[in-house]
């Protein structure tokens, strides 16, 4: 494959560019973990690792799910697809091999180049998930997909392909997490979604990661005319330091892009996250939604960036932080870039602590200061994830629930 050959000196040129944003990591060496067995139902995995799928989304026995992907270190060890007729789920080391137009996708929507994480990541690639619908392929229940680390000291590279064809609408719920015991390691998930004329892509990400954990999500999304995508990213996980920033083109007419972050920021966990929404086709619209809570030494820095290169464009971002230490910072950044007449773009944005007034009120009712704490981020953090199925609702706001109070 002469093109991949092309793409992987890109890469080398690369290996040593810093990212343009967050704490900058010294690449460890990578270790190789032996290649695991299969297993014909996620329920064989030992109960803290089901446990761990489940606090992200993932139901190891599949129920209300249309298929599952599930990688554990560098190893594929489950997939399974209820209507194959409908959409496929495989390796995306497999569809390499298997298709030839691959090429059209790989490295289209995020350059190769971009940084070492990129680099790296084509250099030393460890599967990732290829999901592709079929045109017209209305799917009325979500399929997930699991990336874990269950070794210590673990270098992780997955590259997924998401491709929803014309007319056709997929939910996609991705947890990434790691054993409880894991204290080092590192993941650089690079996804590539392609969502095409008159489709819906529903995203959800939930994070669960450890103290130790560095993270670098690498993340391009192409919309088409009439196409639809929305993402959910839920983490309430410590992690060491996370940096990522998506990048939505609304490159077709009437195309939309609605991207919400719920975030739970506590011990020294460090959080440099955005997202960017390019407005190509007329009539694109967009919505990018912060919401942060920071306790303890955390620190937050928070990215919307939206530019208006078609008339009759209109965006909006809300960034929203609530401080529950004096130690805890959060920074947010929005940023709005118009290019041509007849793009309308909007901001908001505000820090601040719980007002004692609230926290009043509520004790005076009955209430611990702790109860009443968690009540208020709670609430706060009620916003609504949309393109959901209403079970789906719930069990997010389930895992909100619980990982929240375990944080304050």
């Amino acid at each position: 494959m002469i093109w991949r050959e092309k793409i992987i000196e890109l890469a080398k040129g690369a290996k040593d560019k810093p990212a343009k944003f967050g704490p900058d990591l010294e690449i460890p060496d990578f270790s190789v973990t032996d290649n695991l067995p299969r297993v014909q139902s996620l329920d064989e995995l030992p109960k803290e690792v089901v446990d761990r799928g489940y606090s992200v989304g993932i139901d190891a026995r599949g129920r209300r799910r249309l298929g599952t992907y599930f990688q554990y270190d560098h190893s594929v060890i489950y997939t399974w697809l209820e209507e194959r007729g409908l959409a496929e789920v495989m390796s995306a080391s497999e569809a390499l091999k298997k298709y030839d137009w691959i090429r059209d996708y790989w490295w289209k929507a995020v350059p190769v180049d971009v940084d070492k994480y990129t680099a790296i990541a084509e250099l030393n690639q460890t599967h990732g998930y290829f999901i592709r619908t079929i045109p017209e392929a209305r799917l009325t229940l979500p399929i997930q997909a699991c990336l874990f680390i269950g070794s210590q000291e673990l270098v992780q590279c997955p590259h997924n392909i998401v491709i929803v064809e014309e007319g056709s609408e997929l939910h996609l719920i991705t947890g990434c997490a790691a054993h409880p015991t894991i204290t080092k390691g590192l993941q650089i998930g690079i996804s590539e979604f392609y969502v095409k004329r008159g489709a819906t892509l529903t995203f959800t990400m939930i994070h669960g990661w450890t103290h130790g954990l560095d993270v670098r999500p690498r993340t391009g999304v192409i919309v088409e005319s009439g196409g639809t995508f929305i993402n959910n990213y839920i983490c309430f996980y410590p992690v060491k330091t996370i940096q990522m920033y998506p990048t939505v083109y609304c490159i077709g007419k009437d195309s939309r892009a609605r991207l919400i972050s719920l975030i739970c920021a506590y011990g020294d966990s460090i959080f440099d996250v955005g997202n960017a929404i390019i407005l190509r086709g007329e009539g694109a619209r967009s919505e990018i939604t912060f919401r942060v809570i920071a306790k303890d030494k955390a620190q937050v820095i928070t990215r919307g960036h939206i530019v208006g290169e078609a008339g009759k464009t209109k965006a909006h971002i809300d960034c929203r932080g609530l401080l529950l230490s004096e130690g805890a910072k959060i920074h947010a950044i929005p940023e709005l870039e118009a290019k041509v007449e007849g793009t309308e773009l909007t901001h908001e944005a505000a820090v601040g602590k719980i007002q004692e007034e609230q926290l009043y009120y509520l004790m005076t009712r009955g209430l611990t200061e702790e109860q009443a704490t968690s009540l208020i981020v709670r609430g706060f953090l009620d916003v609504e994830i949309l393109g959901l199925p209403d079970h789906l609702k719930a069990e997010m706001k389930r895992i909100a629930q619980l990982i929240t109070e375990k944080a304050l």
